[in-house]
C-alpha cells in the first residue's frame, strides 16, 4: 500500500493557508510599524525640522532657515572632526578586515581548539563601548605612565588608541562573518585548483576571495559605518583631547570624532543646539551616502564574479 506524500511548498501555497495570512497580516504588522514610526520616523522628522530652528528646548523653537548649517560648515572643530573621523575609518577598515580575515582563515584550517579560539576572539564584542573605553584607558595610561605621558595628552597616542580599541572589539565579530563565507566555498573548486597546479596563494586570491565577496561586502559595510558612528569609546578613552589652539584663536579637540563633536556642540552650549542638530543631519547624510557608495561598489564585484 502506497503512503501519501505531501508537498510542503504546495501546501504552503494553498489558498486555505494564504487567505488568512493575507487577511490578518496588517494586524501583526501594525505594532511593529507603529513602534518604527514613534521610535524613528517622528524623531527623525522632528530633528530635521529643528536643524532649521534656534531652540533650547523643543517647545520654544523658532525658524531661522539655513543659519545653523552655515555655522556648522564654518566651525573649524567640525571640519577637523570630519577629517579625523575619515582617517580613523580608513585605517580601521583595513586593519580590522585584514586581521579578521586572517584569523578566520587560520581557524578554518582544521586546527585543534578552533571553537575555543572563536569564542575567545568573539567575546570582546559582547562588552559595551563605555566599559571598553575605561578598560583600555587604564591599560594605555598604565603603559604610557612609564614614559611620563597619558592617552589624553598626545594626539598620536589617542589616535592609535582608538584604532587598537576598535580592532580589539570588532575583529571577533567580523571573524564570524568571514568564517561563514569561507565554509561556503565549494570544496570541489579547491580540489580542481590543486589538480591544475595552483599553489595556496593563487587559490586564495583567485578562488577563495572572489567566492566570499558577499562576506567582504557585509564586513566592509559594518566596519565603515561603525567607524563613522563611533562615540562612546571616543568619549571615555580620551574625550577628544588634547586641546589644540588654532591660528585664528579657536580651540579644537585634536582626537574628537564627528559623533562626539555633535554631542559637545549640542550639550556644552545651550545656544548652539540648533547648530548641533544641523551637524547631526549632515552626519546622517554623510554616513548614509558613504555606506551606499561602498555597498554599491562591492556588490558590483560580486556580480562580476
Amino acid at each position: 500500500m502506497k503512503r501519501r506524500t505531501h508537498n510542503t511548498s504546495s501546501s504552503l501555497s494553498s489558498p486555505l493557508i494564504r487567505r488568512p495570512i493575507q487577511r490578518f497580516f496588517p494586524l501583526f504588522l501594525l505594532p511593529t510599524f507603529a513602534a518604527f514610526c514613534i521610535g524613528f520616523i517622528y524623531p527623525f522628522c522632528k530633528g530635521a525640522y529643528l536643524s532649521f530652528c534656534k531652540f533650547t528646548t523643543t517647545s520654544n523653537a523658532s525658524w531661522i532657515g539655513f543659519d545653523n548649517y552655515l555655522k556648522a560648515f564654518q566651525d573649524t572643530g567640525f571640519m577637523h572632526a570630519f577629517q579625523y573621523t575619515a582617517l580613523v575609518a580608513v585605517v580601521s577598515l583595513v586593519v580590522i578586515n585584514v586581521l579578521a580575515f586572517a584569523v578566520a582563515y587560520a581557524l578554518t584550517r582544521g586546527i585543534k581548539g578552533s571553537n575555543v579560539f572563536r569564542t575567545v576572539f568573539f567575546m570582546p564584542n559582547l562588552i559595551g563601548g563605555i566599559v571598553l573605553g575605561y578598560i583600555w584607558s587604564m591599560i594605555f595610561d598604565g603603559i604610557l605612565s612609564r614614559f611620563g605621558s597619558s592617552i589624553v595628552l598626545s594626539t598620536t597616542y589617542g589616535y592609535w588608541g582608538l584604532i587598537i580599541l576598535m580592532a580589539w572589539q570588532q575583529i571577533g565579530y567580523m571573524m564570524i562573518i568571514y568564517i561563514a563565507g569561507l565554509q561556503s566555498v565549494p570544496g570541489d573548486m579547491i580540489e580542481a585548483a590543486k589538480i591544475d597546479g595552483a599553489n595556496g596563494w593563487h587559490t586564495l586570491w583567485s578562488i577563495t576571495i572572489p567566492t566570499i565577496m558577499p562576506s567582504i561586502t557585509i564586513c566592509t559595510f559594518l566596519t565603515l559605518t561603525n567607524s563613522f558612528k563611533l562615540f562612546d569609546q571616543n568619549l571615555v578613552l580620551n574625550g577628544g583631547q588634547p586641546f589644540v589652539f588654532m591660528a585664528d584663536g579657536t580651540v579644537i579637540r585634536s582626537t574628537e570624532m564627528l559623533a562626539l563633536n555633535i554631542y559637545n556642540t549640542f550639550y556644552l552650549n545651550a545656544n548652539s543646539r540648533g547648530t548641533g542638530q544641523a551637524k547631526a543631519v549632515l552626519f546622517f547624510v554623510l554616513v548614509a551616502a558613504i555606506a551606499l557608495i561602498q555597498f554599491s561598489a562591492t556588490r558590483k564585484k560580486e556580480v562580476q564574479q
